[in-house]
């Protein structure tokens, strides 16, 4: 008889789940460490396997839907945000799909290129000519305003202020993978409340576009209205929660993953240093960025790509089994939770050079690790649900980077920051960034809408969400 993966030892009534809860990295290295790429723990009584590998990797994404599925495995989020995309049963979460999808068609990321420039330079405008910032808090609140602006439209940008992202802040907060989301916690309950005063907030403005539809032309009145194929409007409480969802995926993981990629540029260098002249050749100071100058910038994508496989937002992804399935030479049985953790597998290697290196390099002509195999990087998921918002994060992410570097000289004064867990998706700590201006500084502002239609979406492939 095949037997079920090793498991690693953990406490009798909790099993393992403080040190998730404290040191996931740690635990999971451990196990891959001591028991091989297929393992399991035990979070109080559900047991856990855990897959790491390419190879077994591509069973869990293209097993998804079949003898895998996702809801059942993120009542965490579904508690946070509503039953909505893969938080809802298939069936409705298939009939979800194609209004979900609309916001990220490759048509619009030209458009929202113009509108992350706009944002990011706004940020930038208020910097005086020399300085300090905490990047962690201003990183998030850049990026906040660009999924309000980008997804949602301007007008939603200008009336959802601090208050509204207080409330995501809160939520943030008590996304737990390793708990029972109804549990009578302090942190659950905040959740709850935080979640109800979004409503609250949310609800005018579905009202209001509604009832005048002629005044707007964005996502926000495409959601209020929004229909089935079969003509059935969309249930208020579904508007409300791909709302919900849409700004907080637009905001959550992309915050942490900006704010990593200036800290590691700042951290390497040498590296910086070609970035900086990349950044001088194809975007001179007063050049509005544009689909192709954005895609010309190979350094600033290697860079956001690296910093992605070193720092990916989403650590875990989870499925329930729901008949069982043979990986490898073990039988993970049905009930069981199994999981993939890009943590740990981007940094195999037999895959990557000196793994715990930054080396943006590596993705570069003639060395190109990343392309050994399909499902090597999981940053972003994998598979028909790989993460739909992944150009329009990683463009974002692109612009912020080139950007700053374009008008400042920076310096890092908190050398080696932390990895901070609380606040939902891996973020850093408090990192406090020394700024000075760059002597020639025009205002690219005024340019900032100027965008060629005619061309082609930069790093923009057909994906679906995750």
């Amino acid at each position: 008889m095949i037997s079920t993966p090793p498991m690693l030892s953990g406490s009798p009534v909790v099993g393992n789940l403080l040190e998730f809860m404290k040191d996931r990295q740690g635990l999971l290295q451990r196990g891959f460490n001591t028991l091989g790429p297929i393992f399991g723990i035990r979070l109080l009584n559900q047991p856990v396997a855990f897959l790491i590998g390419p190879e077994y990797q591509q069973i869990f994404f293209t097993e998804t839907d079949k003898k895998l599925s996702m809801h059942k495995s993120y009542a965490y989020l579904k508690a946070a945000l509503g039953e909505v995309g893969f938080t809802a049963p298939p069936e409705t979460y298939f009939a979800q799909r194609p209004i979900l999808l609309k916001p990220f068609k490759s048509e619009k990321m030209i458009k929202y290129v113009a509108i992350m420039q706009q944002e990011v330079q706004q940020w930038l405008d208020t910097l005086e000519d020399q300085g300090v910032f905490e990047l962690r808090a201003t990183v998030t609140q850049v990026v906040q305003n660009v999924a309000a602006h980008a997804l949602m439209g301007k007008d939603f940008r200008d009336r959802t202020g601090p208050e509204f992202w207080k409330q995501y802040l809160i939520i943030g907060k008590a996304i737990d993978p390793a708990l029972y989301p109804y549990l009578p916690l302090p942190k659950f309950i905040r959740r709850d409340r935080a979640k109800k005063k979004l409503r609250e907030m949310i609800w005018p403005l579905i009202v209001e576009r509604r009832s005048h539809p002629e005044r707007y032309d964005d996502f926000l009145l495409d959601f209020a209205t929004a229909e089935y194929k079969d003509g059935t409007p969309m249930e208020d409480d579904a508007v409300i929660a791909t709302i919900m969802g849409l700004m907080f995926a637009g905001h959550e993981t992309t915050a942490g993953q900006a704010a990593w990629t200036i800290i590691q540029l700042l951290q390497t260098p040498a590296y910086l240093q070609s970035l900086q002249q990349e950044i001088s050749d194809r975007l001179p100071v007063g050049e509005p960025i544009t689909a192709r100058n954005l895609s010309s910038m190979k350094h600033v994508f290697w860079a956001v790509q690296e910093t992605t496989r070193m720092h990916p937002s989403a650590d875990v992804l989870a499925r329930r089994v729901e008949e069982d399935i043979e990986v490898g030479k073990y039988r993970i049985p049905k009930g069981w939770n199994l999981m993939v953790a890009a943590d740990i597998a981007q940094r195999l290697p037999d895959l990557f050079t000196n793994p715990t290196i930054y080396d943006p390099l590596r993705y570069a002509p003639g060395r190109e690790e990343d392309r050994q195999h399909r499902f090597s990087l999981i940053g972003f998921g994998g598979g028909t649900h790989k993460c739909a918002g992944m150009n329009f994060a990683n463009n974002e992410m692109m612009i912020i980077t080139a950007l700053l570097f374009q008008q400042f000289d920076l310096e890092l004064i908190t050398k080696e920051p932390r990895v901070d867990y609380s606040l939902g998706a891996a973020r850093p700590e408090k990192t406090y960034i020394r700024y000075k201006r760059k002597s020639i500084n025009h205002d690219i502002q005024q340019t900032a809408g100027e965008t060629h239609t005619d061309q082609k979406c930069p790093y923009a492939t057909s994906t679906t969400d995750d």
